[in-house]
């Protein structure tokens, strides 16, 4: 029996097995069963299915351990992670969370409607992968492929699965990969995008007119677009470890490796031997060899959304820039509007202690005491009140004009 043929739980087997329990033991058994998740298999002809399976079922199948798949746990909070196994690719990037072997994929949140596209375009380019295939060993119908995969092209407006020269197609663990990686970094793009057609309005109308409804539009335009720089941050540091570790990159050539250990196990299947239910461990010598592949192929792959995720971050960095510099010009705005203030209550303050004076002396005027000045006739003391509250005036306003002319003297004012 080949690998792609093992199933992943087996029916008969686990009933028997829970009948012949007790009932604290079909208890246990249905606490345990919480872990069971459901997984969209699509298989190598684009086909999908959905399987109810547990933890321990996927490790069997795909020969991952249990801390790989805490990274697709959804309930766990993990950053963007791609992961080259002997027997399987793990996939946290975003919103996709999948595990690529040589000949299916499982994804785990199928039903997110985020993931509904992705899906859609998946089955699309595995379905032409099947039919490249095909072709290219002579055993499907060449004609029927050409006419479905041009109309594929033009339908979807994206490279075929097809290498660039046409003479190669890609191994499906990388059909597979690629189209994780434009969905993520699609994804993205749209959304930096959405964000920066968002940010500059409102940046220019906050340097504008500065009002609290605008600094909270700003406010949380930054939040987002902080958001979004680390998200993007993490998948380009992911692609780029990968770009600069040959050895992990090596480890992803999954279909190489299979095809490998089929052949040094070609001696053991002519004698008629069948396989067992667990698919067969891969041998130091054939990971070995994995390692020394020319990783040319996957390299180009990768530096390819590399530099789509780096352009990206790029246009997040300027867009911070921008918010920057909208900051500080804001700043400057309400440190002159700040400086203004302070420079008219200067102004007030100096104004009120010269007046004091003048009510300082209005008061020691207006004490009830027996003096000469109140003695005197009305009439002829009129002139003397007069000259009194005119040269009180007088004083007072050239004592506040000698001060202003001195705080502008020495700088203080404007």
């Amino acid at each position: 029996m080949r690998s792609d043929q093992i199933p992943l739980f087996k029916p008969d087997e686990v009933d028997r097995e829970l009948l012949s329990r007790p009932t604290t033991s079909l208890i246990t058994a249905r606490k345990k069963g919480t872990g069971v998740r459901a997984w969209l298999l699509l298989d190598s002809t684009g086909q999908a299915q959905v399987v109810e399976v547990g933890k321990h079922a996927i490790m069997r199948r795909t020969g991952l351990p249990a801390r790989d798949l805490r990274i697709l746990d959804p309930l766990l909070s993990y950053p963007s992670t791609v992961l080259g196994r002997e027997r399987a690719i793990v996939i946290n990037l975003e919103h996709i969370k999948a595990i690529i072997t040589a000949q299916e994929v499982l994804l785990l949140n199928s039903k997110d409607p985020s993931v509904t596209p992705f899906v859609e375009e998946l089955q699309k380019r595995l379905t032409f992968h099947f039919h490249a295939t095909k072709a290219q060993e002579g055993n499907g119908d060449d004609t029927n492929w050409n006419r479905d995969h041009e109309e594929g092209r033009k339908a979807d407006g994206r490279q075929s699965v097809e290498n660039r020269d046409g003479s190669k197609v890609l191994p499906f663990e990388f059909v597979a990969l690629e189209a994780c990686l434009e969905a993520a970094c699609s994804c993205l793009e749209i959304e930096a995008k959405t964000l920066e057609q968002e940010a500059h309005p409102a940046l220019d109308k906050l340097t504008s007119k500065i009002s609290t409804l605008n600094l909270e539009r700003v406010r949380q335009i930054k939040s987002r677009l902080v958001a979004i720089t680390g998200r993007v941050q993490k998948v380009r540091d992911e692609l780029e470890h990968l770009l600069d570790d040959d050895e992990d990159m090596a480890e992803m050539y999954l279909t190489e490796k299979l095809v490998n250990l089929e052949n040094s196990s070609a001696s053991s299947f002519s004698n008629g031997d069948e396989m067992d239910d667990d698919p067969p461990e891969m041998d130091d010598s054939t990971t070995t060899m994995s390692k020394h592949l020319d990783v040319e192929e996957l390299e180009m792959l990768l530096e390819a959304y590399f530099v789509q995720i780096d352009g990206t971050l790029n246009k997040l960095s300027t867009l911070r820039e921008y918010v920057d510099d909208t900051e500080d010009y804001i700043n400057i705005m309400l440190d002159d509007k700040q400086n203004h203030l302070l420079q008219m209550g200067v102004m007030l303050t100096t104004a009120t202690l010269f007046i004091s004076f003048f009510i300082a002396l209005a008061g020691v005027f207006g004490m009830n005491i027996e003096i000469e000045l109140f003695k005197e006739n009305v009439k002829e003391g009129m002139p003397h009140f007069l000259w009194t509250v005119g040269g009180g005036a007088t004083g007072t306003i050239c004592l506040f004009v000698a001060a202003i002319a001195w705080y502008k003297h020495k700088r203080l004012l404007e």
